[in-house]
Formats: structure tokens, sequence, C-alpha cells
């Protein structure tokens, strides 16, 4: 499973195209919706249905995810 480490701000992720939702995480998704991200701010875990979506390689690349069992 994948997080957004626990020494990164949260606001960092602003830099990003994702939304804000009402149920405590933020969300990005291309125009069909066939692929997305869901960070939880609770436990900062990462949900997605494409692991080589270009959102979550940028994040990689950007040093601010890490792989947590």
């Amino acid at each position: 499973m994948l997080k957004i480490k626990d020494n990164v701000d949260l606001k960092e992720l602003e830099k990003y195209p994702f939304e804000s939702s009402d149920s405590g995480s933020i969300f990005w998704s291309n125009q069909d919706c066939s692929k997305y991200i869901r960070v939880w701010f609770y436990n900062r875990h990462i949900v997605t249905n494409d692991e080589n979506n270009f959102i979550l390689k940028k994040l990689i690349k950007a040093d601010l995810v890490e792989k947590v069992e």
C-alpha cells in the first residue's frame, strides 16, 4: 500500500490537481473516471485504480510517497 509520508505537509498536495471532498480526503480523477487517486487525511493512505497514473508518478518523483504494509 502507498501513503503520503508522515513528514510531508498535506498542503504540498495543493500543487497537484486534487479536489477536496467532504469525506476527509482529496480526490483526482480523469474525465471519464477510469483512473483515480484518493488520499485519506486520517491515515494518509493512497487509493488508486492505476499505479501508473501520471499524478501518482509525480508524487513519487517529488518524494512524497512511501510504501507501507
